[in-house]
């Protein structure tokens, strides 16, 4: 496969990944404002912003505590790279320069779900219903993930599409953890009672809804042991959840080992070493190891993500001229 079309299906994925998950987390903070005063909302917006890695400061920042203007912000402006309209704009556009190798049923819904976000204002969904509109965004997502799934051949392509969403899904889960979380690293809420104070039981099942884990959590530790604790550890270590930092990391190693298999590429040590390191920390590290240092575990799981993007690049993406001749070659043999 050239490194452009591996690039492009790689991006096109993490991209629409970054549209469910922005999608969601508005969603639940919108929820939010009928559950808990108007004295929180401010946070909730800032923790939002600093979730999503929205710099602090822009000439069009808009204010934290106007739910209208932060809800345009973060879905219909195209100046804020972190926006849904942007992110599906950037995913559709990888699409195109791939066409002919995806299914016309995945370009068809990546299409349609960029032509509704194109066509809708906020207005037409702030007076209307937002919690419908930003569902019908995440369920487009999902059934763009469900097609590829079932159209797509299961081959080199397939895997780089899984490679992005769970790159993006682990990085985004550690950065929303790390934002919530740091309540226990903060002077101000350095014991578990105050951090449970401060964010309160329904901001953190809005933790939990934001990854679309509440359901699943429940099953495990109940609805009536929402804990920091338990939280962290769900998200972090669960081998069964789909959105644990664990099952992401085993499905980013899995899908690189099946791209070096498909590829025979003779350089993909580094980029496998990186991801065997990194699944393997989730599965063999504990909660009570990480938990009174929580930022620096997390800090380093964004950092373990962010190394083998790098390596994926190195590798597969821009690699030296010489190595594809020595790739070539031996192919040839």
């Amino acid at each position: 496969m050239l490194s452009r079309v591996a690039d492009n299906l790689y991006w096109m994925s993490r991209y629409l990944e970054r549209v469910e998950h922005t999608a969601r987390l508005i969603d639940v903070n919108l929820q939010q404002m009928l559950d808990q005063g108007t004295e929180d909302e401010h946070l909730r917006w800032e923790r939002l912003r600093a979730s999503l890695l929205t710099p602090a400061t822009t000439d069009k920042k808009p204010h934290e505590d106007d739910a209208y203007t932060m809800m345009e912000w973060f879905t219909f402006d195209t100046d804020n790279p972190a926006s849904i309209v942007s992110s599906i704009a950037a995913a559709r556009e990888n699409a195109r320069q791939v066409r002919e190798l995806i299914s016309s049923e995945m370009w068809e819904q990546i299409n349609r779900l960029y032509l509704q976000i194109r066509h809708t204002t906020i207005d037409e969904v702030w007076f209307s219903e937002p919690h419908t509109y930003l569902t019908s965004v995440k369920d487009g997502v999902q059934l763009f993930q469900g097609i590829t799934d079932a159209t797509m051949n299961h081959s080199e392509g397939w895997h780089f599409i899984r490679l992005g969403r769970f790159i993006e899904r682990a990085y985004a889960t550690a950065t929303l953890l790390d934002v919530h979380f740091r309540a226990f690293f903060d002077a101000e809420y350095n014991d578990l009672r105050a951090a449970i104070d401060h964010l309160n039981y329904m901001g953190w099942v809005g933790l939990l809804r934001s990854c679309a884990a509440f359901e699943a959590y429940c099953k495990v530790y109940t609805a009536a042991n929402i804990q920091p604790r338990s939280i962290a550890e769900f998200l972090l270590f669960n081998a069964e959840s789909p959105r644990s930092i664990r099952f992401a990391g085993g499905l980013v190693q899995s899908a690189l080992q099946s791209i070096a298999r498909s590829t025979n590429t003779r350089h993909a040590g580094r980029v496998e070493r990186l991801a065997g390191r990194f699944r393997s920390s989730l599965e063999y590290d504990q909660i009570e190891d990480v938990v009174d240092n929580m930022h620096a575990y997390l800090d380093t799981v964004q950092r373990q993500c962010t190394q083998i993007h790098n390596a994926i690049y190195q590798v597969y993406i821009v690699y030296p001229i010489d190595i594809a001749l020595t790739e070539r070659g031996a192919a040839q043999a």
